[in-house]
């Protein structure tokens, strides 16, 4: 009995250990799973986090910040500007800068007792926001590109026949800042009334204003929320990966065509052919964000463009324009794929309805600026007349919206692909004879002023979205940091213009692309009949196959559910990109596609979870070395080593002639 007694009484004993240790693990894999489902919103951290007012998000500290960032920026853009004409996107490098400025001195009078407001991340988001502003006027104003192109030492270096005093412009500070005064607001309000539309409902990635939000988040994440904690581990070791990888290949660069930037990895033909993987984390990055059709469709768009159609009309290749690199930028389709929680969505969209900016202001603000600039242009520009400069505005708002939406898709702004059709029509439509060089180019910075504008608010809009921060403190930011731009950025370029031989081969500051929007205002004069043959056709006939797979794709949407076939269409859109920068980013941004989708086969939670932080970080680390890497250019130190590739017979041949 004492043994039955005992036996029982172990029995019950090991029950009760295992049914202990049972609830225990229950409770931690309840545990794990609420922290995989609710502590995965980004919001839910800063559920006890006071956002503030629209008006207190625009501080003074920020616009003093914002200033002096803005000068700085305005240098490196405008140097770069005169130099190479390539300009790294600045929107992560002023996240950063604008958060280890401001914390430094909160940090400081919170030391002392004397911080009265915390700095929070939508004051955060201002300063971002209005630095890239201010530093997206010193591409758009065009001193180093369309206006100087009207002068007389650009003018003198082509036909003589085609530099009569009303085809050049003398540069002259007075008119330059009031130009851009008066364009350079205007799209601003042209792009409002959209926003809704942009952010909301085709959840636009727009990927350097979402790695942006996902930084400057994850520089004031409070502390206790455990997958938070774990997101901006990831975020920074893949920042630091990523700048890392940035500076290594610095050094290999040493001279045009060199580095791994043009590693022929599928050989030289295709390399010809813009076929090649360049090593840019950035876009692996952006491809992690995108939708898969996104990346599959710019691949497509490569594939017609510079495998069939390019190789078939031109048997040689021809030089890539490097100015397309700059990313005022900087990719997205749906982010609803990597949203970790509605909660997020919920509320993001109530902050960004509740400081609403009323449709009517938008289009008010935009007719009276519009009066104001058709009154004010010609006056500068006696060959502009107010009838070109209306139709420039009536024509301007529909360019808008595509650039803000290719930008939102692929993250990059094709502004100046807009500045050079306005060139083109307009010089053509003026003539020689009536001043048509100097109008194109002048017209070229209407269009680029609104265009250009347009992208920058709404990928800032987005990153304001992502962080809480109120459109309208977005608008108004933007706006300040416009007016520090049309003044601090013709500043500096005059500084340089006096003090150096500007525009003049082999000087210090070349500036080329001066010299090419002038070739492309005498191309435009010449008319139609300049074009390439069958120019017109192609063009109209793609036109409406865009508007026709646009049109399938909404049909298959709205009335085929079943199988989802509509996720197979291509966007033109983003076919037509490739057509002008080549395949070699779409094949970043395919890795990027491939690696979320292996790492979804693997662990779908983590991915989810994860993928937007890893993203972030790759576009990150690489931006940021953007920065140094124009310090050191801006020095005069270059790179030691140039690396190439060159083929089996070429090599034989430099070896022949070496020897």
């Amino acid at each position: 009995m004492e043994r039955n007694r005992g036996e029982s009484s172990s029995r019950r004993a090991r029950f009760e250990e295992e049914e202990s240790e049972e609830r225990n693990n229950n409770s931690n894999e309840f545990d794990d799973q609420r922290e995989n489902n609710v502590l995965s919103s980004v919001e839910e951290a800063f559920t006890n986090t006071e956002v503030p007012s629209w008006n207190n998000q625009i501080t003074y500290r920020a616009m003093a910040t914002a200033f002096i960032l803005s000068v700085l920026f305005n240098f490196v853009v405008c140097k770069l500007n005169l130099t190479t004409g390539v300009i790294p996107s600045l929107n992560i490098t002023a996240g950063l800068l604008g958060f280890v400025v401001v914390k430094a001195y909160t940090t400081l009078l919170q030391k002392f007792r004397l911080l009265k407001q915390p700095f929070t991340r939508q004051e955060n988001t201002v300063i971002q926001t209005c630095v890239v502003a201010s530093s997206g006027i010193a591409f758009s104003s065009g001193t180093a590109s369309y206006l100087l192109a009207m002068s007389k030492s650009i003018a003198a270096q082509g036909d003589e026949g085609n530099s009569t005093p009303n085809n050049v412009k003398n540069l002259s500070l007075g008119w330059m800042i009031g130009f851009l005064f008066v364009v350079s607001f205007i799209g601003l309000f042209s792009i409002v009334p959209l926003r809704k539309v942009m952010i909301m409902k085709y959840k636009l990635t727009y990927p350097s204003g979402t790695a942006t939000a996902y930084l400057i988040n994850s520089f004031h994440t409070p502390k206790g929320a455990k997958l938070a904690k774990k997101q901006v581990w990831v975020l920074f070791k893949l920042f630091g990966c990523s700048f890392a990888s940035a500076f290594f290949q610095w050094f290999f660069s040493a001279g045009d065509g060199c580095g791994f930037s043009n590693f022929p990895t599928f050989g030289l033909q295709a390399y010809a052919q813009r076929f090649y993987f360049d090593f840019s984390l950035t876009y692996v990055g952006v491809g992690l964000i995108c939708p898969y059709m996104v990346n599959a469709s710019l691949l497509i768009g490569a594939i017609i463009s510079w495998g069939i159609i390019l190789t078939k009309q031109y048997q040689h290749s021809k030089k890539k324009e490097d100015e397309d690199h700059h990313h005022h930028q900087q990719v997205d389709g749906e982010i609803t794929n990597l949203s970790p929680e509605n909660y997020d969505e919920q509320r993001r969209n109530e902050y960004f309805l509740r400081d609403e900016i009323p449709t009517w202001q938008a289009f008010l603000g935009y007719d009276i600026l519009a009066f104001i600039s058709i009154l004010a242009v010609p006056l500068i520009f006696p060959q502009l007349k107010w009838y070109h400069v209306l139709m420039a505005y009536i024509i301007a708002p529909l360019l808008a919206f595509c650039n803000a939406y290719a930008c939102g898709l692929t993250d990059w702004s094709l502004a100046s692909n807009y500045g050079k059709l306005a060139i083109i029509v307009f010089s053509a439509w003026i003539g020689l004879e009536n001043g048509g060089v100097v109008a194109g180019l002048a017209s070229c910075g209407v269009m680029m002023s609104i265009v250009s504008t347009a992208s920058d608010l709404m990928q800032d809009f987005k990153t304001g979205y992502l962080t809480l921060a109120s459109p309208r403190s977005m608008f108004f930011s933007q706006a300040l940091g416009t007016a520090m731009g049309c003044i601090i950025s013709p500043l500096i370029f005059w500084f340089f213009y006096k003090a150096y031989d500007i525009g003049q081969p082999g000087s210090s500051y070349p500036a080329p692309y001066g010299v090419m929007y002038r070739g492309i205002a005498l191309i435009g004069v010449e008319g139609i009949s300049s074009f390439p043959k069958h120019c017109l056709e192609l063009c109209i006939g793609f036109f409406f196959l865009a508007i026709a797979i646009n049109a399938i794709r909404e049909l298959l949407q709205r009335f085929e559910t079943k199988y989802g076939a509509y996720r197979v269409v291509p966007s033109p859109m983003c076919m037509a990109i490739p057509f002008f920068l080549g395949g070699y980013f779409a094949i970043d941004m395919c890795l990027g596609s491939l690696i979320v989708f292996v790492w979804r086969r693997l662990n779908k939670r983590k991915a989810e979870n994860f993928a937007p932080s890893v993203a972030a970080g790759l576009i990150c680390g690489e931006s940021l070395w953007g920065l140094p890497a124009a310090i050191l250019a801006l020095a005069g130190i270059k790179p030691p080593i140039c690396m190439k590739f060159l083929s089996a017979s070429v090599n034989s041949k430099v070896d022949a002639f070496l020897g």
